[in-house]
């Protein structure tokens, strides 16, 4: 096809051959200035989401700022420090735990057991298993996006946290009262069992007599000592008892030391388990150096062997 035209009344006959070909190559020409043109409407479009909406830009073409990188880079710096300080604290929790428990198996083994086997100190065992969270945080807990799994991290850490200080609250109450109740020995050093509990013939006039406590036969001097916490209610000469303390204990548990050399707490004092009270002596109705030692509970005796530890016996 062949187009012709005039310039002017005057002018020369033009003419212009219309081909396929040159239909082909214009179309052409056509659809890559459109395609470059698009390209730069992106290009400019995701630079102003950069700028302005980082977010969008991030969704559209995965593109972030230097300034979004820093952002998120000092968000997860701040999550793995509060989570490196809850671990911390876990630490110092656990320690503390293990720290309680070793000072209530200490109270509640007898001495002369503790003695008799120091090698097996770290002897322990037990199958291991996690403990009771709420959930199973950590077969889910990388399956999600970073940020996410710092923030839970963080979340569970404290949740461990918060019950290994119910944990230590719980094993503190129980150490507290176990401390209180006299279960330990009120005498250190080397010691015999002379008398025991109950009927009994009097070493004085051979009648028998109840003797409601027992006897530690020691050396004079030998360190007598408070059994548990207390207060000391009773601290005085007696005729037949000789220097003698009371000590009043938690349950309504009382304890008694009599013929003493010496005392060295008074009445109203307050003592801690393990606290030297008095020493061995021969003062009052007395044959030799020994301790007479008696608890009584809610104002009737018991037989001391059946609250201390067996190895006493």
């Amino acid at each position: 096809m062949q187009l012709m035209w005039l310039s002017g009344p005057t002018g020369q006959v033009k003419s212009v051959s219309i081909t396929a070909r040159n239909i082909l190559v214009a179309a052409g020409a056509l659809a890559m200035a459109l395609l470059l043109l698009g390209f730069a409407l992106n290009w400019v479009g995701l630079r102003v989401a950069v700028e302005y909406n980082p977010d969008l830009a991030r969704s559209l073409g995965g593109v972030t700022t230097e300034a979004e990188q820093l952002r998120m880079e000092s968000v997860y710096r701040q999550n793995l420090r509060q989570i490196q300080s809850s671990m911390d604290q876990t630490v110092q929790d656990v320690k503390k735990l293990e720290a309680l428990k070793n000072r209530f198996m200490n109270l509640a083994t007898p001495a002369g057991l503790k003695d008799k086997a120091p090698a097996l100190q770290n002897a322990k065992g037990g199958p291991f298993v996690l403990p009771n969270l709420t959930q199973n945080w950590m077969g889910q807990i990388f399956k999600q996006p970073l940020q996410t799994e710092l923030q839970q991290t963080a979340e569970h850490v404290h949740s461990v946290n918060q019950l290994l200080a119910l944990q230590q609250q719980d094993w503190q109450q129980h150490l507290t009262w176990l401390e209180a109740l006299p279960i330990a020995l009120p005498i250190q050093g080397e010691f015999k069992l002379t008398s025991g509990f109950g009927v009994r013939n009097d070493p004085f006039t051979g009648s028998l007599a109840m003797h409601e406590g027992i006897d530690f036969a020691a050396e004079i001097g030998t360190p007598v000592v408070a059994p548990a916490q207390g207060q000391v209610v009773r601290s005085e000469w007696d005729a037949t008892y000789g220097n003698v303390i009371e000590i009043r204990h938690a349950e309504n548990f009382i304890t008694r030391y009599a013929h003493l050399s010496k005392r060295l707490v008074t009445v109203n004092a307050m003592v801690q388990s393990g606290a030297l009270i008095g020493n061995v002596g021969n003062t009052g109705r007395s044959t030799g150096p020994h301790l007479h030692y008696e608890i009584f509970q809610n104002g009737r005796a018991l037989n001391p062997l059946t609250v201390l530890p067996a190895t006493t016996r």
